[in-house]
């Protein structure tokens, strides 16, 4: 069993943790998995049970800003507001820099500014930590490429390996005990006609956790064993349809693969169920308008709220059937 320190002194091997550059800031998009990624072979490195592959969320993401501090406590604003040494929030983010600082030194204020709800089932917590390792990277001269970050941000987050890069990236699961082969890697591919349609149906935060969601189902769920076929599957289509810009084959195989998740999540014991009734209301409504011949597909996280793939000719005709989306341009070329 290897520990996060082993991991973190394989990709430091030679780095200095001494301080660098005494302020900086930096930012990280968030992403949504196409391809999910739910269920770890081993949960303290947040190594998957199977490879996945997401798009990031242009402007919607984690603003990390960070200066050296003369005092005896670090400091910490979220989105302007001061966080108490006592809050899961800061005490989660500090157990991660520990990881990298020597005796807790050198002690630092951090302002945070995130552009999606936090611990709703929009990624917040991937961008959030893969912004935390831009910032280290900064803070102390690692001068480390965006997949040995991955590395690093995997040990927070297991989505935040794929948020170092904009774009499809593809979440290599891995073999090795150690993780050292489980990382983001990029897809050398655009397209500029993709959207993707945030529908949010509730920014508060989950009720349970996508790590313990994880643990549950894959202990639980008869389904389980039936979850990696389905990923291999999925994953083939949706990188095939990406190199060939096959919207249709693209939607299906991602709304499937979607679907399939949260069914695996249902036949856990207990069942877990993100969805309410908004959710459950704009599900209906897809499915309709692709009996109408509108070519429209969604995928849904751990979380109530739903993402909706559609192409830019059809951008008006979405933005009137649902009022409350928020339509992201993922890429800008």
């Amino acid at each position: 069993m290897y520990s996060k320190e082993q991991i973190i002194a394989n990709v430091l091997a030679g780095k200095s943790n001494v301080v660098q550059q005494e302020k900086g800031a930096v930012y990280a998009p968030a992403n949504i998995a196409l391809c999910k990624y739910w269920g770890k072979r081993d949960r303290t490195l947040n190594l998957p049970m199977t490879p996945s592959l997401s798009i990031s969320l242009a402007q919607k993401g984690s603003h990390f800003a960070f200066e050296v501090l003369n005092e005896e406590k670090d400091r910490v604003k979220l989105n302007g507001i001061a966080i108490d040494a006592q809050h899961d929030f800061y005490q989660r983010l500090f157990s991660f820099i520990n990881l990298f600082r020597r005796n807790d030194e050198p002690r630092l204020n951090i302002d945070i500014t995130s552009t999606i709800p936090i611990a709703a089932g929009l990624a917040s917590s991937a961008s959030g930590f893969a912004s935390v390792v831009k910032g280290l990277n900064i803070l102390y001269g690692w001068q480390l490429s965006c997949s040995e970050l991955s590395l690093l941000a995997r040990l927070g987050s297991g989505s935040a390996c794929r948020s170092l890069w904009d774009g499809f990236v593809e979440w290599q699961h891995g073999s090795r005990d150690d993780g050292m082969d489980s990382l983001g890697i990029p897809l050398d591919l655009v397209w500029p006609q993709l959207r993707i349609g945030l529908l949010l149906a509730s920014s508060d935060k989950k009720s349970i956790s996508s790590r313990e969601a994880m643990a549950i189902t894959k202990q639980t769920s008869p389904l389980y064993s039936l979850w990696p076929e389905q990923v291999a599957a999925d994953l083939a289509m949706i990188k095939t349809a990406l190199a060939e810009k096959n919207f249709t084959d693209l939607g299906e195989a991602s709304e499937r693969n979607a679907i399939a998740m949260h069914a695996t999540m249902l036949e856990a014991t207990p069942a877990i169920s993100y969805s309410n009734a908004k959710t459950a209301a704009w599900v209906q409504q897809v499915w309709q308008l692709r009996q109408d011949n509108m070519p429209v597909y969604f995928t849904q996280d751990a979380g109530p709220n739903l993402k909706l793939l559609f192409l830019e000719d059809r951008y008006t005709d979405i933005l009137q059937l649902f009022p409350d989306v928020e339509i992201i341009k993922p890429f800008s070329v």
